[in-house]
């Protein structure tokens, strides 16, 4: 299967951030599927051909719940996502659970279909996730 890990930080150099979605990438390899790590800040990209989408996010601040707001428009302009099987995951910030919520919240206003999210705290965490989220049969 081809399996997209969008990294929405909140700049394009979100280092922690495209840490974990490479971790991520790794583990879901190693179940045999094909995976691209995707920078949301590079414009362009099409996620039609995905099989199924991760996306991963933080806050804008420490303080805040928010995720960062080109998100929308990434989605909106990266093709046709609505139906598209998912996983949402943040790292990061004071206020997790509702950062959560709204990064789903964007998912699901484009019409993806959310199987799974998580809060990872490191790299460790993201490379056991990804070899145990089970995409085959989320579809």
């Amino acid at each position: 299967m081809q399996i997209c890990i969008v990294s929405a930080g909140r700049t394009r150099e979100s280092g922690r951030l495209t840490e974990l979605c490479q971790a991520m990438a790794r583990g879901i390899e190693s179940q045999g599927h094909q995976v691209d790590v995707i920078n949301m800040h590079e414009g362009g990209k099409r996620l039609t051909i995905y099989d199924y989408i991760v996306i991963g996010s933080e806050p804008v601040s420490f303080f805040s719940a928010r995720v960062p707001g080109d998100l929308s428009r990434f989605l909106a302009e990266s093709g046709s996502v609505s139906g598209k099987r998912c996983m949402a995951f943040i790292t990061g910030g004071l206020r997790k659970g509702k950062t959560l919520q709204n990064l789903m919240r964007i998912m699901e206003s484009e019409g993806m279909i959310l199987k799974f999210s998580e809060v990872i705290a490191n790299a460790g965490q993201a490379t056991v996730v990804g070899k145990h989220l089970n995409v085959e049969r989320n579809l």
